[in-house]
């Protein structure tokens, strides 16, 4: 990929989560539930992983908890920013997603916690992490979904064109969840798996929610992004749209974040093959003694409430 292809401005990223990284813990809430839940999946399978790589590890918390799951015996913690580096454990690596430094067929399971949303080569980050996986090794990753902050960015947008007839790119393009599965058979995962789940926190106002934002290093990193700042009536329109639209009975406001959890193994021999569509003999529901729903949308977890 070219300089002029890229989306994210990643050095801008790293000086961000460089200036941010003393008070990581304060704003983990989001990488916590992340963290809780793929270590929840991890236990269910059995199976040893004697070298695991958490990429992106932002500053270790994920590796932590994946160093006290059985079957799990060296994790390494891989982070691009210096500054977050030094709160993880060891081994450790300052490694970039988008250039891994492990040789092939090296690791046996790849977990990555919300940090490959934000390289610009997606499709090659994903052919290096399974490059570097053993045969049958495992990847585990969660990413944010393109509903994330679906408030505030429809305020801004609002406000935007409202007042100036034009808007500017702030919040940044992310994954659409129909689109993983087929970018990991691209980059040549076998049984890839694919499910998203969404997240609602309440903070007392949109700026709350601005100012979390910026504190986890995840403000405006887009390349095109506008270079001068928002102008202080566009902002304040855009909270009270944030406000009307979207408020709750008791004056505060929510925030969406949507989850998306990546599945995908190397290819090995033994894998189990899928069958050819219409050549099952029984239906899931029949195999798991249960009935069948239509499928719905998943009920979202109750609503962490940020100061």
């Amino acid at each position: 990929m070219t300089p002029d292809q890229e989306i994210f401005d990643r050095p801008l990223l790293m000086r961000r989560r460089n200036r941010v990284a003393a008070a990581a813990e304060q704003h983990e809430f989001l990488l916590a539930h992340v963290a809780d839940d793929l270590t929840e999946r991890l236990a269910a399978i059995q199976r040893t992983f004697p070298v695991a790589l958490n990429l992106g590890a932002y500053h270790g918390m994920l590796g932590r908890r994946l160093r006290r799951i059985p079957g799990i015996e060296v994790v390494i913690d891989a982070e691009p920013s210096a500054s977050l580096l030094r709160q993880c454990g060891h081994p450790r690596v300052q490694a970039d997603e988008e250039s891994l430094p492990f040789r092939e067929g090296s690791l046996d399971l790849v977990v990555s916690g919300l940090s490959l949303q934000l390289v610009n080569d997606l499709p090659g980050a994903l052919v290096q992490i399974r490059r570097a996986l053993k045969p049958d090794g495992l990847l585990l990753a969660a990413m944010l979904g393109g509903a994330t902050l679906t408030e505030l960015r429809q305020g801004l947008l609002a406000a935007e064109e409202e007042m100036t007839g034009g808007a500017s790119p702030r919040v940044a393009p992310l994954a659409d969840v129909q689109d993983m599965g087929a970018l990991l058979q691209r980059a040549g995962f076998a049984l890839p798996v694919i499910d998203s789940d969404t997240l609602v926190a309440t903070y007392p106002d949109p700026l709350a929610l601005m100012r979390e934002v910026r504190a986890m290093g995840g403000a405006n990193v887009l390349k095109v992004r506008a270079r001068r700042p928002l102008r202080r009536a566009v902002l304040q329109r855009a909270l009270a749209l944030y406000g009307e639209r979207f408020g709750l009975p008791d004056g505060r406001v929510p925030a969406t974040f949507e989850i998306i959890t990546l599945t995908g193994w190397a290819p090995h021999e033994r894998q189990q093959k899928p069958l050819q569509p219409g050549t099952a003999r029984m239906r899931l529901a029949d195999a798991l003694g249960t009935a069948e729903h239509p499928a719905g949308g998943k009920t979202p977890p109750a609503l962490p409430r940020r100061r």
